[in-house]
């Protein structure tokens, strides 16, 4: 049985509560497919819209009620996985039972180990929440906020987005998958987490890429394959440009070519191809594949998707 890390993109979760209901019925379709086809599988997501919402909705609530804190980026994490996992795994387990299968799914509240040294602590860049005025900005920053201009329309805060180095619930994750559970888990990258003093791990401002974060966990759990699903149905060279190509596989040093000329954007692609060579990579027989939710039994069977080898 081949083991798979399934990574849902924003646009398989909505943008909203009421979205993300009737979105989540159709992933669990297109996963109970693979499951079905004999694949074991991971599912792990974004949180883009959830976790903005409800640092948003804390940031409201302290604004008008000096009382109420500002609730930390990690304890956001934490909510959003909670809130987005209950929804996937009840639509996840309804599909199952329609079909005839008797398989467990559970979400795990996942914390992902970040380097206290990494760069991107130097530098935060990932905005999130509400818009403020220079006067609340200054406010935010007393507090310890790192608070950044935003292209004219106000100050926002920003955090880091370091690279994942370790995800602290693998082995909880690998016992479920070895028990026949369908585990949920790294939701929005995972809660970032720094060690101290050795065993400690204490939450951190940041945002980890749940691209790489599911890379790292598809490394930990000695899976096949790493699918990345996005919006497009193959990776392209040349977007948009009269000499469009598209791709149905890419070695690592054809997709290393075409990072150096700048085919793939920073934000979009990038890091989805980035994060399908941090798993190619990492040991032999290793492959990713990127392609469309709608597609992905068809990528598996390879028939479609860009499989990068």
């Amino acid at each position: 049985m081949k083991r798979v890390v399934l990574a849902l993109g924003g646009n398989a979760l909505g943008d909203n509560l009421h979205e993300q209901m009737i979105a989540v019925k159709t992933a669990a379709e297109a996963i109970v497919d693979l499951i079905e086809d004999g694949f074991e599988v991971i599912i792990t997501h974004g949180n883009g819209p959830q976790v903005g919402m409800i640092n948003l909705a804390m940031e409201t609530a302290a604004k008008v009620d000096e009382s109420l804190f500002y609730i930390p980026m990690s304890v956001c994490v934490a909510m959003s996985q909670g809130y987005i996992g209950y929804d996937i795994q009840n639509a996840l387990r309804e599909e199952l039972l329609n079909r005839g299968i008797n398989k467990p799914v559970a979400t795990i509240i996942t914390q992902t180990l970040v380097d206290a040294e990494d760069k991107a602590f130097k530098d935060p860049t990932k905005p999130i929440g509400a818009f403020y005025s220079r006067l609340e900005a200054d406010e935010m920053a007393k507090r310890g906020y790192d608070m950044r201009e935003d292209a004219g329309r106000g100050w926002r805060r920003v955090v880091a987005s370091p690279k994942p180095i370790g995800i602290v619930e693998s082995d909880t994750v690998r016992a479920l998958l070895d028990a026949g559970h369908v585990p949920v888990a790294v939701g929005g990258g995972g809660i970032p987490v720094k060690k101290t003093d050795g065993r400690h791990l204490k939450g951190t401002s940041a945002v980890v890429d749940k691209d790489f974060a599911s890379a790292k966990l598809a490394e930990e759990l000695d899976a096949d394959m790493l699918v990345i699903l996005t919006a497009v149905e193959k990776v392209a060279i040349n977007f948009g440009k009269p000499n469009e190509t598209w791709l149905s596989e890419m070695s690592v040093e054809q997709a290393q070519k075409y990072i150096k000329e700048g085919h793939f954007a920073p934000g979009s692609m990038l890091p989805k191809v980035e994060a399908a060579l941090s798993f190619t990579q990492s040991a032999p027989n290793r492959k990713a594949l990127i392609t469309m939710l709608e597609t992905a039994r068809d990528g598996l069977a390879g028939k479609t998707g860009t499989i990068i080898t």
